[in-house]
């Protein structure tokens, strides 16, 4: 763990969680698979999302759980509602509980995402697709 982390008697602080160290990759390689969970809790799930270029999510939406996604690689197109937009490197949209959206990649590089998803229920069956 990096030393900002630590109390100075080299305790954490409350409260402190990390995703388990095999969650994360070095840095160039490739998620094992579309989506991977680095960390959960009882209200929240942090995934990291990958699309190759010229994939799609499917347009939908949840009953128990808004998202926010953050591009950490790429360039993404995302749909939220009846708006869609280019989404670059650092910048962050906020799909709030019932709004239908989707994750396209119409670069010719991956887009990779790290989604925080919050609320009462967090099953992967907390979706309605509209396609």
């Amino acid at each position: 763990m990096a030393k900002g982390h630590e109390m100075m008697d080299g305790s954490r602080p409350t409260g402190f969680a990390e995703a388990p160290a095999a969650a994360f990759q070095a840095e160039g390689a490739a998620l094992p698979a579309p989506a991977t969970t680095l960390a959960t809790g009882a209200r929240f799930r942090v995934r990291a999302l990958r699309l190759a270029p010229g994939e799609a999510t499917s347009l939908q939406s949840h009953l128990h759980r808004s998202e926010h996604w953050v591009v950490v690689e790429g360039t993404a197109e995302i749909t939220v509602g009846v708006l869609a937009r280019l989404v670059q490197e650092g910048d962050a949209v906020h799909i709030p509980l019932g709004q239908a959206h989707r994750l396209e990649n119409p670069g010719r590089l991956p887009v990779l995402i790290i989604a925080v998803d919050s609320g009462c229920y967090l099953a992967d069956d907390d979706v309605i697709r509209h396609d």
